[in-house]
Order: structure tokens, then C-alpha cells, then sequence
């Protein structure tokens, strides 16, 4: 699947909680409970994102000519992040990972309902996950 319409998913799935946050963040929460968990061996400090005020492990690989990424985070609210964000760029070839643009994050209305400190961990995970993503390529 393509990244855009994965995002496409993801805002549809956010829109039926409509200007309910509440509903949004338990929702994020969920698909942070679904991420597979990371082997224990690959929570190393080199793996941690900096600029995160929580930890998050980031491991990446290519396989087949796809990035793939696993995760972990020891907050909730931050493993959801990371959750959604293995969902549209995990299995990806590696320049279209560079490519995204990952519009959805405004559309579904995150940046605008995250802490600074979050918002901020959000854009160093995407930065890690495409400089990863470069790296591999």
C-alpha cells in the first residue's frame, strides 16, 4: 500500500471520533498496545531518538528493498505516535520515505493537540525514521 493512502486510512479512522480528543487519544493508545514489541537486545542507547522527553527505540532495516521499522516506547501517548508512524512508513521503499510529506499529522489535528515537548518528539522521529531510511538506501 501506498504511503498517501495508508494516510488516507488513518484520516478516516481519526474522523469518526470528530472533535472528540478524548476518543483520539485512547484510539492512539490502541494502536500503541498493537506495536510489536522490539527485542529486548535492540533497546540500546544508540537506538534511542534523541529528542524525545520520553524513550523510544527506533531499529531499522532494509529487507527486499523496504525499510522496516520497530519500535518501543515506555509512554503511552508516545508509543502510539511511533505506532502510527511504522504504520505509513514501515514496508516502504526508502525514497519514498524521503518523499512523504506525512500531511495527515496536521490533518487528523495532532500537532495542533500535543504537548510542545510531544510535538517535538514526534518531529525527531520522523527525522530519525528518514535519515534511517537514507542511510539504508
Amino acid at each position: 500500500m501506498r504511503i498517501v493512502d495508508i494516510e488516507n486510512e488513518i484520516i478516516e479512522e481519526f474522523e469518526l471520533f470528530g472533535d472528540d480528543w478524548e476518543g483520539k487519544y485512547e484510539h492512539l493508545i490502541e494502536l500503541g498496545k498493537s506495536l510489536p514489541k522490539i527485542v529486548d537486545t535492540l533497546k540500546t542507547e544508540d537506538r534511542i531518538i534523541k529528542g524525545c522527553q520520553s524513550k523510544v527505540w527506533l531499529h531499522s532495516e532494509k529487507k527486499d528493498g523496504e525499510i522496516i521499522y520497530t519500535a518501543d516506547s515506555d509512554a503511552i501517548i508516545t508509543k502510539g505516535m511511533v505506532a502510527l508512524m511504522i504504520r505509513v512508513l514501515s514496508h516502504q521503499k526508502p525514497q519514498d520515505i524521503l518523499a512523504a510529506n506525512l500531511d495527515f499529522i496536521n490533518k487528523i489535528g495532532l500537532t495542533e493537540h500535543l504537548s510542545p515537548t510531544r510535538a517535538n518528539g514526534l518531529l525527531s522521529m520522523i527525522k530519525q525514521m528518514k535519515l534511517d531510511a537514507m542511510a539504508l538506501s
